[in-house]
Parts: structure tokens; sequence; C-alpha cells
């Protein structure tokens, strides 16, 4: 019987049921577009000399905005000037949204049952709701803007099962950071990652919303994790449409099915260069760090800021680091001012910015200098991937950054209480 992804793959393309490996062309629900990838979409897009399928689009700048120099603030216009051109309702100006992942959910767009690609890796993230969401060229968001199908090789599937009861201090991104630490940035290569069992289902969406958003990080074509109560309650109100659920049979064929204890998922830190090279935080305390990042796509949502908020509050950070804060989107920056939890963090002398993508791809608002390093909430810990080549990133929690911003070095916050 079927998966997720070959329900909604089945249903898209038009098919009573389909199989990994089979080709399909289905229709598309959304296409997103940022600044970055905005404009050789738009360049491609020309040469259909057609109009667009204008509800299907979503234009949402985030990478370079607040535009950092004369590149980025073309990069910027040509995405309004496309906006303004044919009609787009969906584009979201700097002062109204965030970071694109974010506000896609955030604004109703993504739901359970729905297939949706964007010009962003990370497009992934919206699995966390049931969707079937991945990331594509530019090329290819032009050809969904101009006839609203693209075709799709169906992925096998894996399944991921999680039970038991999280540690103190263990988030939804130790977990995802544990799993890629198994499998290897590699390790699901073109495959959809389903993720299961008690511990999943007791996270928050924020959390589900960090593992599905790591699954590219793996190799993953999609991440998903089958909708529940807490999805319906969050849609409710803000959905775009109708939708409806779809879930795995429970005879559904996975290639590989892997299971963890969460009692023994600590608090967890990639090392450079790759999100696979993983470590328990607790063993890395002798690495001092220049940096600490909580924000992203990853990790900028509220509950995340208010995590850190807890482990902040009353103390200050450490002399001779800095500390970087950058909600997610404008909702979350202005639930965070009416919590208190931006002044906590300014009166612990941390640096908050508006939303923005800023220094998690190395654009802006706190790239590094050669040598440097920061413990970042973020994705990815390429070589260059924040900065000089030869600064360093080591991936976290937004607990562990918080924490680690307190102490000048990489610490489990387990330490501190």
């Amino acid at each position: 019987m079927s998966t997720i992804s070959e329900k909604i793959l089945a249903e898209k393309s038009g098919k009573k049921n389909v199989e990994a490996g089979e080709i399909v062309e289905a229709e598309v629900d959304y296409v997103m577009l940022n600044d970055v990838t905005g404009l050789p979409a738009f360049e491609v897009f020309e040469e259909f000399q057609t109009k667009p399928k204008k509800e299907k689009i979503v234009l949402i700048p985030d990478h370079y905005v607040p535009n950092k120099d004369v590149a980025s603030a073309e990069q910027a216009k040509a995405m309004r000037v496309f906006a303004e051109k044919y009609g787009i309702k969906n584009y979201f100006e700097i002062g109204k949204g965030g970071v694109c992942h974010q506000l896609m959910i955030e604004e109703g767009f993504v739901t359970p049952g729905r297939l949706i690609i964007g010009a962003d890796s990370h497009t992934c993230s919206y699995g966390a709701l049931g969707a079937f969401a991945t990331g594509v060229g530019s090329t290819e968001a032009a050809a969904v803007m101009a006839t609203g199908r693209l075709w799709f090789k169906v992925p096998e599937t894996q399944k991921y099962t999680i039970e038991g009861k999280l540690g103190k201090y263990v988030m939804g991104k130790d977990i995802i950071l544990t799993i890629i630490g198994d499998i290897g940035v590699d390790g699901a290569l073109y495959k959809t990652m389903e993720f299961y069992g008690t511990a999943i289902s007791s996270l928050p969406l924020s959390d589900r919303i960090t593992i599905a958003n790591m699954a590219i990080e793996a190799g993953g074509k999609a991440g998903i994790i089958p909708a529940d109560e807490k999805v319906f309650d969050y849609l409710n109100g803000r959905v775009k449409g109708t939708y409806k659920a779809v879930y795995s049979d429970p005879d559904a064929a996975y290639s590989e099915k892997l299971e963890y204890n969460a009692e023994e998922i600590v608090p967890t830190v990639a090392k450079p260069f790759l999100p696979e090279n993983t470590a328990p935080a607790s063993e890395l305390g002798s690495i001092e760090i220049d940096q600490a990042y909580l924000g992203s796509c990853t990790n900028g949502r509220i509950e995340d800021l208010r995590m850190a908020a807890e482990i902040l509050k009353g103390k200050r950070i450490k002399e001779g680091v800095r500390m970087i804060v950058v909600p997610a989107s404008k909702a979350v920056f202005e639930q965070a001012m009416e919590e208190g939890l931006l002044k906590v963090f300014m009166d612990a002398d941390a640096y908050v910015a508006g939303p923005t993508c800023g220094a998690c791809l190395g654009g802006y608002m706190g790239v590094l200098a050669k040598g440097e390093v920061c413990v970042s909430s973020t994705n990815r810990n390429f070589v260059g991937r924040m900065g000089d080549k030869e600064s360093k990133v080591y991936l976290a929690s937004p607990a562990v950054v918080a924490a680690s911003a307190l102490t000048g070095r990489i610490t489990d916050p387990n330490e501190l209480r």
C-alpha cells in the first residue's frame, strides 16, 4: 500500500496510485520564490510568453533584505517589479513578512496533503504539517509559474520512530542532528523521511518544523510528519482554502525503518564542516566561541526564542562573545516583544535584528571573520557557510546556543542547572 508521498503525488497527478521510482507530472498547489532565486526564475518565465498562474505564486524577499548592497537591491527590485507587472497578490514586502519558510506556514499556504515546491532547498520544512514539499531550481520554479505543473520522481520512503520522553533541554534540533549523525548527509538521498512516535507527537509544531527543515541535510527529498490535532488547531483561522490530511497505510512499503529511544537523545552539536559530524554538547566544552546566533527558518520561532530567553534571563553574555537574535518573521518579532523576550535578550547584551535570513547563508548581519567560531541554530555548517572559509560553525539547538553565549564555550544547558 502507499506512503504519504505516494498518496499526495498520486492525487496531484490524477492517478489512483503511484510507486516509488515512477515519473509523474503533477499539479502543484504553490510555488515559492525568494529574492535570490526569483530573478533567474523570472527570466526563464518570460521565455514561456504566457501569463503566470499567479494564484499559485508566492514571492518572499528574505535572503538579503533589508538590502545590503546594490546587487541585492537589484534582486529585490526584480521581485517587486515582477509582482507589480503580473498582479501577484502573494508578495510579502519587507516590513510585512520574514523568512520565506516561516511565512509560508504562518500565512496558511501550507496544509496537510498539499504539493508545494520552493526555489529554496529548505522548502521541505512544510512536511511538518503533513504536506509533500521540496526544493527545486529556479528553472523548475519558472515552469510551474507558467504551467502550474511539474514532473516528479516518486521517492522511496524511510520510517523513523522516536519513542519515549525527551530530556530537559532536548529539542527537535537534537533529534534531527542525532539522526543525521547516524545516517550521514546522504543517508536519505532522494527519499522521504517520515517521522513517528510519542516523542514526535509530543513536540510543538515549531520543533517538528525544525526536523522537517533539515531532512535536506540528510539528502532527503522531503521530510514529513503526519498531521494531528496540533496541526489542525494551528491552521484553524489561518488556512487558505480547504485541505484533507493524508496518512500512510499501515502496510505501506518503507525502504528502511529506524527506531530511537528518546531518553537516549541528548543536546547535540554538529561540528564543522558537515551536519553529520555530530557529538554531544557535553563533550565539546573546551571549544570557545566568538559568536552565538539564534534564528533562521530552522530555529527562529517563538518557542525557540522562549527557550533561549529562559536560559538567559537575569544573566549576561560572556565578555568577548557576541550574540545575535533574529526572529523568523514579523509575527514572531511582535510576539517576542509582547512577551518581554526581546528585553531579556537586550538586557543580556544580545543584539536583536528584524526578520531576515542574514548570516545563515553568510549574507550579512553576523558574517564571520577569519578564524572565528560560531555556535548557531541554523541548518548548515559547510566551509565558508557563514563567512570566511577559515571560520567555523557548530550547529546546535536554541538551548545550547543560549547556554554557550553565557559561558563563552559550547555548553550543554544542563550544566547550568
